[in-house]
């Protein structure tokens, strides 16, 4: 059932879409919270649509995809890097995924494929082995470093080395970590790569 909430055009083509859709947000013009049944689809009614990258119509319905929803979080739990795996591309591979919404990051490449041009935040947390070094981690994007951590105490054995970004990707661009110099510690979880999609545009 549509809500009633629902003026008579936004209602009729809210109910087509809930019929092909499955979802129907809708909210009247002095109304701050929408309603949202479930489905993939969604229909905004809002007298006063904002331009965040749906579809909207002149009676100010927009569509938007589930789809949107984008996050992953992967660990390394055992290990250390660089490893045979990694001495060629000296990517940080990890082995276990706690949060993959989309499946847009590929465990076995260690490799976050974005699905859509957004804005993107990214964080990573990298902790080396051995002390008497200096490690650097860069976050790539398409092969390309976009920022760095360092750690060089010389008499510190499990330093970290942590960084974040906002950034602007475009779609099926490829995001990673590289180890540029040391040894990162592998057991017990210590190196971490996350990221989320802000907002699309």
């Amino acid at each position: 059932m549509v809500p009633s909430r629902c003026p008579g055009p936004c209602a009729i083509l809210a109910l087509a879409f809930f019929l092909g859709c499955g979802v129907v947000l809708c909210s009247g013009q002095n109304d701050t919270e929408p309603i949202v049944l479930e489905g993939k689809c969604l229909v905004v009614c809002d007298s006063n649509p904002s331009s965040d990258g749906a579809v909207t119509s002149s009676l100010g319905i927009s569509v938007r995809s589930a789809g949107a929803k984008v996050a992953f979080s992967a660990v390394r739990g055992t290990n250390h890097e660089p490893s045979e795996m990694s001495n060629t591309s000296m990517t940080i591979y990890f082995d276990q995924v706690l949060v993959n919404i989309g499946n847009h990051f590929d465990l076995k490449a260690s490799v976050f494929q974005a699905p859509r041009r957004g804005i993107y935040s990214f964080s990573f947390h990298v902790v080396k082995v051995y002390n008497r070094q200096t490690i650097q981690v860069n976050l790539m994007q398409n092969d390309y470093p976009v920022i760095s951590a360092f750690a060089g105490d010389q008499d510190v054995t499990r330093e970290a080395a942590s960084n974040g970004v906002l950034l602007m990707v475009e779609r099926e661009d490829r995001v990673y970590l590289k180890l540029e110099r040391g040894t990162l510690m592998g057991g017990w979880k210590y190196s971490t790569f996350s990221g989320f999609l802000v907002f699309p545009l």
